[in-house]
């Protein structure tokens, strides 16, 4: 069945070699009458196999990931392929552009918005496109993420697992081939808005993660990156890594309830205490909130709720009520251990 889309690219998703252009949807503005939204978008095909499709910049603010897969579109010889990747290294591109987790143009979360709308706002139109076009092409998701501005990730993959054995135990070892120190298990809860769940609802494999953030680019954590899309793609024979690999101890790890985050209760200037990867317990500090504004007002200490190992803390000085400052993770107990 053809999509309902109104976006359009001349990129021809069955031609072998490498292709690098745009999906675009018109956005009539002022300054354009008949102007058009222009989303990054290359396929790199050649041989037979899997075929994958990475995306980075599914939030704005997120760098991490578009650097990887623009060096991976400018580098990668098609010829090394067996299979297909498509590649969308600024998935929300007006986002990208402006270094913003949400849309300049219509303050849309591309990743809250799934399955998305052919005819709705621009960030509507970007998630139907991936969701109802590049997604029935792909055996594999696979979308990476970082703290943004906000925040502060210890790099670990994540995993999505939906209740099929087959299906997880083939996700689980994509999420190894990235070779990291943590694994995060995302039980699959039905539509959220999230392009992890436009996959399982499509019967896709996911596998996705956090690496870093704070606003900025951090070379090793990049450079950590390049060598798990290698371990992935190595893995699932669609590019092989020259490179000698070994399995990789890795620490599973899932998220609990809303008490794994600690949130701000107002306003003020947060000193961290907790470090990245800590194993922190009940009434352990988590920070400090000072307020310069009140100079001679005693700071505030906030302390972890429950259990859990550190992967996220804020990266932003100030802070507001509701921010989130600390989010934490609980080992994984289950069939997939």
């Amino acid at each position: 069945m053809a999509s309902r889309t109104r976006a359009w690219t001349r990129i021809d998703f069955d031609r072998d070699g490498k292709q690098v252009g745009t999906f675009n949807f018109n956005h009539s503005v002022h300054r354009s009458a008949y102007g058009v939204v222009q989303v990054p978008l290359a396929v790199i095909k050649h041989g037979r196999g899997p075929t994958v499709l990475l995306m980075a910049g599914n939030h704005g603010d997120e760098y991490e990931g578009q650097l990887a897969l623009t060096r991976l579109i400018r580098t990668l010889d098609p010829g090394r392929v067996q299979g297909r990747l498509i590649l969308l290294p600024m998935a929300n591109a007006p986002a990208a552009k402006a270094g913003t987790r949400t849309s300049p143009l219509d303050g849309g979360n591309l990743n809250r918005v799934f399955p998305g709308d052919p005819g709705g706002t621009p960030t509507e139109q970007i998630a139907f496109f991936i969701g109802d076009v590049l997604m029935p092409l792909a055996d594999v998701c696979c979308d990476l993420h970082s703290g943004g501005s906000s925040l502060e990730y210890l790099p670990a993959v994540m995993v999505q697992v939906v209740g099929d054995p087959e299906k997880d135990r083939r996700a689980m070892a994509a999420g190894r081939a990235f070779g990291y120190s943590f694994t995060v298990i995302l039980p699959w809860g039905g539509p959220s808005g999230k392009a992890m769940d436009a996959a399982a609802g499509r019967g896709i494999i996911w596998v996705g993660g956090e690496f870093g953030g704070e606003g900025r680019v951090t070379p090793a954590y990049v450079g950590l990156l390049d060598d798990g899309i290698a371990g992935l793609l190595d893995h699932l024979d669609v590019v092989k890594d020259p490179k000698p690999r070994s399995a990789t101890p890795t620490r599973l790890v899932t998220a609990g309830g809303p008490e794994r985050i600690v949130y701000a209760a107002e306003a003020g200037v947060m000193e961290p205490v907790a470090k990245l990867g800590a194993d922190v317990k009940p009434g352990d500090v988590a920070a400090i909130m000072h307020c310069p504004e009140i100079p001679d007002r005693e700071p505030v200490t906030y302390r972890f709720e429950a259990p859990g190992v550190v992967l996220a803390r804020r990266a932003m000085g100030r802070v507001e009520p509701g921010d989130c400052l600390y989010e934490t993770f609980v080992d994984y107990v289950g069939p997939l251990a």
